[in-house]
């Protein structure tokens, strides 16, 4: 009487076991632990510009050095005055062609008159050719790119410095060969 019941004990045990390892192995699989902050608005995240990282990652945006008088609290049309333009000649105009293209149209438009297709729902941001935008010296246009305005956000992390004066340099280029 003994045996059977040690057989169907070791039988239970070993059901049992296999139960729980096939169990284990599918959360093991499917079972997907996150943060319990989701939204990426609140979730802190690592700033390697203020931290003790001191080598760019992949990631980083290259640069020409530091802006000028990137902290000032002036504002941009005396920052501005202050700035000359580093970067000249035809490459330069070549590569803020192929940047205004990517990253400037969807707002300002191709014509540059700042009427873009994501701007349908908002303020349109100004005419690029029109005497407004011509009158301002190079370094307030760096600057405004660089670091936003009253509705342009902040392009600081997605130009380098090199590619801010590239734009600049397009920009003056097409206010000269433009009939506006």
């Amino acid at each position: 009487m003994l045996k059977p019941m040690v057989v169907v004990g070791l039988i239970a045990l070993w059901s049992y076991s296999l139960q729980n390892g096939c169990n284990d192995l599918q959360k093991s699989l499917t079972h997907l632990s996150y943060y319990p902050i989701r939204d990426m608005r609140q979730t802190v995240v690592i700033d390697p510009q203020r931290t003790v990282f001191r080598n760019p990652d992949s990631l980083s945006v290259p640069t020409i050095g530091r802006d000028p008088y990137t902290f000032d609290t002036a504002p941009y049309e005396v920052a501005g005055a202050k700035i000359q333009n580093p970067i000249s000649g035809e490459e330069s105009v070549v590569r803020g062609d192929s940047l205004f293209h990517r990253i400037c149209t969807p707002c300002h438009g191709k014509s540059m008159a700042g009427d873009g297709l994501v701007v349908a729902n908002y303020i349109p941001p100004p005419d690029l050719l029109a005497e407004g935008t011509r009158s301002r010296t190079d370094g307030y246009m760096y600057m405004y790119m660089r670091h936003g305005g009253a509705v342009m956000p902040s392009y600081g992390n997605a130009l380098s410095s090199r590619d801010g004066w590239d734009l600049v340099n397009y920009i003056r280029h097409m206010q000269k060969v433009s009939p506006r």
